[in-house]
């Protein structure tokens, strides 16, 4: 019973098998050497655009060239601060071709929502939470106070912080898609 129920999952979301499959492949890659390859992040892009071409036509490729952009554009920021690496852009971007826009916009929203557990949970384990509330408290308000005085910046942070691997939000992002399907914001239908 199980089975069938999970066969039938996959035959109705035969679009969202590959993209969860290559996330957990980024994911583990991540975890491991704490890279992403572009040769993973380019298979991925152009196997979903052509998936979208196959399977939708021009205009799937067209929502495929979409999705691609903008998971592209929502992380290029973040790597532009020193947030992220620049695989975690290239592999959203990847998955954005297999998913289109509204996919891919809800996909960001839970990536950032398990990113976040992740690293409250990496802090907490780390014992460094309360250090980095305190930093981020001083960090405030000093901004909040000082800026019109034109003060000097804010004390540097503790050094020795690793990043977190985000190859696994992303993968648990995925996999909250498929679980929950996209924002009541992005859907479609009664």
């Amino acid at each position: 019973m199980l089975f069938s129920g999970f066969a039938q999952w996959i035959a109705a979301n035969l679009d969202l098998v590959f993209p969860l499959l290559i996330s957990v492949v980024i994911a583990v890659g991540d975890l491991k050497t704490r890279r992403i390859p572009n040769y993973l992040t380019l298979g991925a892009a152009l196997a979903g655009l052509g998936f979208q071409l196959g399977f939708h036509g021009w205009p799937g490729l067209w929502q495929g060239v979409l999705g691609l952009l903008l998971g592209f554009f929502l992380l290029i920021l973040p790597y532009l601060k020193g947030g992220m690496g620049a695989g975690d852009v290239k592999a959203l971007a990847a998955l954005g071709a297999w998913l289109g826009p509204a996919r891919t916009f809800s996909l960001f929203i839970y990536m950032a929502i398990a990113g976040g557990v992740i690293i409250l949970g990496f802090l907490v384990w780390r014992g460094l939470l309360w250090v980095k509330l305190r930093e981020g408290w001083a960090a405030l308000l000093n901004w909040v106070l000082s800026r019109p005085h034109g003060a000097g910046p804010p004390p540097s942070p503790t050094p020795g912080t690793p990043g977190v691997p985000y190859g696994a939000a992303m993968a648990l992002g995925m996999a909250f898609l498929c679980w929950w399907g996209p924002l009541a914001l992005f859907r479609t239908g009664p």
